[in-house]
């Protein structure tokens, strides 16, 4: 592979740039071959690199599809046609004035903090891996470590290139480091993929397919102790039973304080409803977001000490949830003691067998103590798994690839929301239509990374702007692409056509996919059964 590279740096405190493997002031040991780049630096003083980029020629005909995996959970990913552009969630074609615009606003859960969305048509990136596809057949480029830093690809089929980029941005380095680890795979879709988790000695998920209940997306924060117990009366009702009951946001004082149960709407705490579960034979899970705190939370009046601030010293909001929240230092030994406490509470006094972990992007916002985004984010999945111990976790609106063999589930979508009808201004916003996508599109992940959780789907009548048979396509979907599935009813309101289809996404085998995509808004999936068409756009079955 021919390169070109593109190098800012600081050494020594002096600003430098170089388009050269070979500087003065460090070297770079490159192993460039047909499956494998792999590059160290060898440093000849203390470099802090500012950009870190690999070009090399890659043509895209016109017929093939380009896949760049999106930031988060959250994020929309799919496949492009060479022509396309994915500027569609650019604040500045969405109208939002310069001086008004806050990446730590509604934008705050992507990656606007340090990476612009291109406007140009035929320009494609994402993270940490990516490929290109003729037919049944794939090129797939993969880091295979993160542990140094995010590893960006960006396709610009106007140039033909193929841009590896490295966010070392806050690492310093004064011993030799190996920064990048592509791998490069060629063939079919399945096979490539299975090599590529083979390549980085990820480990099958040790969990399988599961089903169960969640109250967010009916209750929301409004959620309470009655309405758990009725729920889960109804659930227990059931001719089949499910294998999951969780509790989600709304059961804690204030985000944060995932110790202090609101009274009000929890007056027995939460080890009863943990213990009314298993009465139940179901598994226990609760919701945390384990790296944020609010401004009502006792971490925020108590321990400002204890939060991330920016370089210039001031406490700034991650995102705009529970009107803006901020993230907590996990490099702080109190820090760590403070949420070990918390899991070993949740976990082994109240008994819950399962933890969504929520908002983790949080963590890694920005480069603190000379680390970069991506190797904090992969310490502190490290961190989680030590403190889960053999727990189920359930990760969410997490950078995929650090959460790779460290989560029994993950999300691999945007929030669903209660009416077909896309209103995202990000592209992590809450959307059926984003999350419909990625759960077909990161299929590949499901038995390999972890069990895909695909969101809910939703059955009910109340609640919902959603026509039943517009319902129904998103239980198949889930059924047919995910490996959890949950849903957020009181089932007792079910009528029989209801019941018979949740019967039938619940308790059914995944299926063998050969093929799953979008063309021109029309979405197909193909298993060793049957072919599957919808519009994506509008929901109309085909």
């Amino acid at each position: 592979m021919g390169l070109k590279f593109s190098f800012e740096y600081k050494i020594n405190g002096v600003q430098k740039s170089s388009d050269s493997e070979i500087k003065d002031d460090f070297i770079l040991d490159i192993v460039n071959t047909d499956d494998r780049l792999a590059v160290s630096v060898i440093p000849k003083g203390e470099i802090e690199f500012c950009r870190f980029a690999i070009t090399m020629d890659c043509k895209v005909n016109s017929d093939e599809r380009i896949f760049t995996n999106g930031y988060q959970s959250w994020t929309v990913t799919k496949e492009y046609a060479p022509c396309e552009s994915m500027s569609e969630f650019n604040p500045r074609f969405l109208g939002v004035e310069k001086k008004k615009f806050n990446p730590l606003g509604i934008w705050g859960a992507g990656d606007l903090l340090w990476h612009k969305y291109p406007e140009a048509s035929g320009v494609f990136y994402g993270y940490s891996y990516a490929y290109v596809r003729n037919g049944a057949d794939i090129t797939l480029f993969g880091s295979l470590s993160e542990r140094a830093g995010y590893t960006v690809l960006t396709f610009d089929t106007n140039k033909n290139t193929l841009t590896i980029e490295k966010d070392l941005v806050g690492a310093k380095f004064t011993n030799n480091k190996t920064v990048l680890d592509l791998a490069v795979i060629k063939g079919n879709y399945d096979e490539a993929f299975d090599k590529y988790f083979e390549l980085m000695n990820i480990k099958k998920p040790r969990v399988e397919r599961k089903n169960g209940y969640t109250t967010w997306y009916n209750y929301y924060t409004n959620v309470t102790e009655d309405i758990v117990n009725r729920d889960l009366n109804a659930i227990a009702g059931l001719d089949k039973s499910l294998d999951i009951f969780q509790i989600d946001d709304g059961y804690e004082r204030a985000v944060g304080d995932w110790l202090i149960t609101d009274g009000k709407k929890f007056p027995n705490g939460m080890k009863p409803i943990a213990d009314a579960i298993h009465k139940n034979n179901m598994l226990a899970g609760l919701w945390l977001a384990p790296f944020a705190a609010t401004k009502k939370s006792y971490i925020y009046k108590n321990h400002k000490d204890w939060l991330v601030r920016d370089e210039k010293g001031r406490l700034r909001y991650s995102s705009h949830n529970w009107g803006g929240f901020f993230a907590l230092d996990i490099y702080n030994p109190e820090v760590r003691e403070y949420i070990k406490n918390v899991f070993d509470t949740v976990l082994n006094d109240w008994g819950y067998d399962m933890v969504k972990l929520d908002f983790l992007y949080a963590c890694c916002q920005r480069p603190i103590h000379n680390k970069t985004r991506g190797e904090i984010m992969c310490e502190a999945m490290d961190f989680l798994r030590e403190c889960c111990g053999d727990k189920i976790i359930l990760g969410c609106g997490v950078p995929l690839a650090p959460a790779f063999g460290k989560v029994d589930f993950c999300r691999i979508g945007a929030d669903v929301g209660l009416s077909w009808e896309d209103k995202a201004f990000s592209r992590e916003d809450v959307s059926t239509q984003n999350t419909l996508t990625n759960t077909i599109y990161r299929r590949h992940l499901d038995g390999r990374a972890w069990l895909n959780d695909p969101d809910v789907f939703l059955l009910r009548d109340n609640n919902i702007k959603i026509p039943l048979e517009k319902r129904k396509i998103i239980a198949r979907v889930n059924s047919l692409c995910g490996n959890l599935l949950f849903v957020s009813d009181d089932v007792s309101t079910y009528n029989d056509e209801q019941k018979a289809i949740f019967d039938s996404t619940m308790f059914c085998n995944k299926a063998n996919i050969k093929n799953a995509e979008i063309i021109n808004d029309v979405a197909t999936i193909t298993t060793d059964n049957e072919k599957f068409s919808f519009n994506i756009k509008t929901g109309d079955i085909l």
